[in-house]
């Protein structure tokens, strides 16, 4: 997988200039600012919050990735967006939007992993989520990692610059989020939190049940920089232990997990599996993921069997996909908590989602 990511990234001299000339086409910076010698500077009008800052990664003329700030986070952000081949081509075109979530210890990068995210039927947006972000208004915001406001940051930020710099079609019968592990939560989780955003959902073997004290566990170690055994399934598939950056508190993130007295309200408040929340899913496009193999998929699996369940007593329509071992999937899926079977998933995924893109008109 690090060589999959390492081949997105290489290019010749030669073919990055012409690339960001091209991008800066695309984003309509003046002609007269692409020289031949240099990569012209892609800039997008900030707003929202956002600024962008430092030289854009060109990757080729439709993949490029921008780096940010804001005051909702600490730091430099980076946003990778994948364009369709058409879209220089056809300038009075529009397009819908997929928002991408990475999971834990993860990058924007990893949208590369999966190869049909950068599909010629839409335009596909991997906003940084952090380490171990969880896609929340943090509880606490005076940690070693400072400001940390991810869902305000990608909704209330993110999506209306994108619609405002790039050609969406900027409502929510085109507008989808998909994730996988920690951004499986991030996905549904956002899918209810706004489904004035987003029509469109699909978790990836998410952690998408926080009445599972084992998927409250994962989040604790998080928070704790706990690796151990998850350094071998880090979702950036680097196999290398990069960790989940400085220690917090074990209550930054949601609070208190413990369900004592409504100390865990929080948690409560945002479990994507939380029949009230669910019902807050009605009229969207609903898809769900997991293996069973392995210490993670094992309990992904039963998440998603618990979502599917109260979403089926609540009659919303949703498809669910369990692939079990990997072998109805993909040759190089065993079933468990990587690329190996994330890839195929989205590329089984995103010929649907584009379908129900074009049946949105």
């Amino acid at each position: 997988m690090t060589s999959l990511l390492l081949r997105c990234r290489r290019h010749a001299t030669t073919a990055a200039v012409a690339a960001a000339m091209a991008v800066t086409a695309l984003l309509g910076t003046s002609p007269a600012s692409a020289r031949a010698d240099a990569p012209a500077p892609l800039t997008f009008t900030n707003g929202f919050g956002l600024t962008q800052v430092g030289t854009p990664e060109v990757h080729s003329s439709t993949d490029f990735t921008i780096t940010v700030t804001t005051a909702q986070l600490s730091g430099t952000h980076k946003i990778r967006i994948f364009l369709p081949q058409g879209y220089a081509a056809n300038p009075t075109e529009r397009w819908p939007v997929a928002y991408f979530l990475h999971g834990g210890q993860g990058s924007v990068d990893d949208a590369a992993a999966a190869p049909a995210l950068h599909s010629d039927s839409m335009i596909t947006v991997a906003p940084d989520g952090g380490l171990k972000g969880w896609y929340a208004d943090w509880a606490m915001q005076n940690t070693a990692l400072g400001a940390a406001n991810w869902q305000t940051f990608h909704t209330t930020q993110v999506v209306p610059f994108i619609d405002a710099n790039l050609r969406t079609i900027a409502d929510r019968a085109h507008r989808a989020v998909v994730g996988l592990s920690m951004g499986g939560y991030g996905a549904l989780h956002y899918a209810e939190a706004r489904p004035d955003l987003f029509g469109h959902t699909a978790s990836l073997s998410g952690g998408i049940d926080f009445g599972m004290t084992a998927i409250r566990a994962t989040v604790l170690a998080t928070e704790l920089n706990l690796t151990g055994a998850w350094c071998t399934v880090s979702t950036s598939g680097s196999g290398q232990c990069t960790g989940f950056g400085p220690y917090v508190d074990s209550d930054a993130i949601f609070g208190s997990p413990y369900p004592v007295f409504n100390a865990d309200h929080i948690w409560n408040a945002v479990n994507p599996a939380a029949p009230a929340n669910l019902a807050r899913l009605g009229g969207t496009d609903i898809t769900l993921y997991t293996g069973n193999q392995g210490p993670i998929d094992h309990f992904t699996e039963i998440a998603s069997n618990t979502v599917k369940a109260r979403l089926d007593r609540l009659r919303i329509p949703s498809r669910y996909v369990d692939y079990g071992n990997g072998s109805s999937l993909s040759p190089t899926c065993d079933g468990g908590h990587d690329y190996g079977c994330w890839a195929p998933a989205f590329a089984d995924y995103i010929p649907r989602l584009a379908a129900s893109f074009a049946a949105a008109g």
